[in-house]
């Protein structure tokens, strides 16, 4: 989806805006190529290739088999060879049937080369849950793909920062994963979050990979998230504006490498921190993102840090149950309002 503002202004969905990248890219390199599970004529389930078949054709718009092994192990094979293939694993929970291929070569036949064999491509993956599609089609995963050394790792929340990572990654000479929120891409049937469709230059542009951006300022606390979480700590932003606080968001966009500096420089500011993680609570992003503070200058600290994450639990079916287990601005505003009583 396309809009302009009454300024002129153009505003794309971020399905859109990974589209635009991917066929200027496709336009200026002949070894771009894109593989997946409907990705040709319909478009891509979540919309991210629409329009790239019609123009490139079946050569290089590659609809495959329901073989994900196969099709980036391909990929792989193809990226060592000199292409730069952009694949897409239609939803992240699927990563169990092609782990191997993921880990195993595309993150690693670098480092076992000996840095003789480069392996540029992009993997592109849906994240999230929110609309009852279960536990099978709902998660993040942030912190599984982040934990595995190897891989570049990116999760835009707007339209812009996604055309700009796509473009970032598809120049890049590693392996990038490319982790889209269903929420964010402007499928009204998803629940669109409106403030990820945003201003996007025609022109083709980059963000550096592993940059963080604080969204908005403030000084009392400093709300740390990524992808849709990003918009749940703008809403609790607001809200606590409304009672008198002001907080800073800090909109990580990048996993791997994770922008420990930007981060550190906040929390220094507030002496507060709370981190939003659509993954799951244990052994994942936020305690990776609290250890990065607190390991590097605790001192500045006015309060625990404290997270709002999904608890340990395979995601539910029911609408009621899952939306109880998702953040949220109202989580995020009690968990500031715990800290201060602490």
């Amino acid at each position: 989806m396309t809009t302009t503002t009454s300024a002129g202004t153009r505003k794309l969905t971020i399905a859109r805006a990974m589209a635009e990248a991917t066929a200027q890219e496709m336009r200026n390199d002949p070894r771009v190529f894109v593989m997946g599970e409907d990705i040709g004529p319909l478009g891509g389930v979540f919309g991210n290739t629409r329009g790239l078949y019609d123009e490139f054709g079946p050569e290089r718009v590659r609809d495959t088999p329901i073989s994900e092994t196969a099709f980036i192990g391909a990929a792989v094979g193809a990226a060592s060879d000199g292409m730069r293939p952009i694949v897409e694993l239609m939803f992240v929970d699927f990563f169990g049937v092609c782990m191997d291929a993921i880990y195993n070569l595309m993150a690693k036949n670098t480092y076992f080369s000996g840095g003789k064999v480069k392996v540029p491509m992009v993997l592109m993956t849906s994240t999230g849950g929110g609309y009852s599609d279960a536990g099978q089609h709902s998660q993040c995963l942030y912190g599984t793909f982040a934990h595995l050394p190897g891989m570049k790792v990116v999760a835009p929340s707007n339209a812009y920062d996604a055309k700009g990572l796509m473009t970032a990654a598809i120049h890049d000479d590693n392996p990038v994963v490319f982790m889209y929120h269903k929420s964010l891409q402007g499928m009204g049937w998803l629940g669109t979050e409106k403030g990820a469709t945003v201003p996007v230059p025609e022109e083709s542009y980059t963000l550096e990979i592993g940059k963080a951006a604080v969204v908005r300022e403030g000084h009392d606390v400093t709300l740390v998230s990524l992808a849709a979480g990003v918009h749940h700590c703008l809403r609790a932003a607001q809200a606590l504006e409304d009672e008198g606080f002001s907080a800073e968001v800090v909109d990580l966009r990048s996993l791997v490498p994770l922008d420990r500096e930007t981060l550190r420089a906040s929390v220094a500011k507030t002496g507060r921190l709370i981190v939003v993680d659509e993954d799951y609570h244990s052994f994942g992003v936020s305690g990776e993102i609290i250890a990065s503070v607190v390991e590097h200058d605790h001192a500045c600290l006015k309060a625990a840090p404290r997270r709002v994450a999904y608890p340990d639990i395979p995601i539910p079916f029911a609408p009621t149950m899952e939306q109880w287990a998702l953040p949220n601005a109202d989580k995020i505003v009690d968990a500031f309002h715990q800290m201060m009583l602490s």
